[in-house]
């Protein structure tokens, strides 16, 4: 399998390849320079193993929740190109794939999200990581609610990742009723993560037009704050 899978859903920028089982990632800090560096991160990993946008069998990317412009950037990014290449897209939570990425480099198994979605609120997703697969699988819905309307959906050990854990902590400890195992509030969404959740997905059939590669917004009230 060959896909190219992208992340631009928060404050670093990243894009992965994924080519028979092998993986290669670029990821930076972004700084609002999303649309500037994405784009250059996708040649150079598709330059580097020698690849064509047309030899790959899917493009990916983390559909939200996340920053309103960032997510924006991606579906525009992963439609123009699959669209030129003839190929489908996959979506990925960014949720998801932050709960993956916590169990590579940690091995978590349970892992409560929160990212701090403004306004008082966070995007909040439980997820779980088992055998024999080790993917991420949500637990509960991902939504867009108050700190201490988040719950933890059945015994842990939990982990914790996110940026809501930076700003709500004492909040989403005591709406949870436990104390994480592990927490990682400034653990980004990276797109390898996106890459391993999408290669499954793609493998099920759940596939995508180009043009209905849309964000996930999750809030109704779209504003101009990310």
């Amino acid at each position: 399998m060959r896909l190219l899978a992208i992340d631009t859903s928060a404050a670093h920028c990243s894009a992965a390849l994924l080519v028979d089982g092998a993986l290669t990632q670029r990821l930076a800090p972004a700084s609002r320079r999303h649309g500037e560096l994405i784009l250059g991160m996708m040649d150079e990993l598709l330059g580097a193993a020698g690849l064509h946008a047309a030899d790959l069998d899917a493009f990916a990317f983390a559909h939200g929740p996340g920053s309103f412009t960032g997510l924006r950037i991606a579906a525009a990014v992963v439609q123009g190109a699959a669209l030129a290449a003839e190929k489908p897209v996959v979506g990925v939570s960014t949720l998801a794939a932050l709960a993956q990425g916590c169990h590579r480099a940690g091995g978590a198994s349970r892992v409560l999200c929160a990212l701090d979605a403004r306004m008082g609120e966070v995007y909040a997703g439980a997820y779980a990581v088992d055998a024999p697969d080790g993917l991420a699988r949500a637990l509960s819905p991902d939504r867009v609610c108050a700190p201490s309307a988040v719950v933890a959906p059945g015994p842990g050990p939990w982990a914790a990742a996110g940026s809501g854990w930076a700003v709500y902590a004492d909040a989403l400890r005591a709406a949870c009723g436990c104390e994480p195992v592990s927490l990682e509030p400034e653990r980004p969404c990276e797109a390898q993560d996106v890459a391993i959740l999408a290669a499954a997905a793609f493998a099920a059939g759940d596939i995508l037009d180009p043009a209905d590669a849309v964000p996930v917004y999750l809030r109704d009230r779209v504003t101009s704050t990310g």
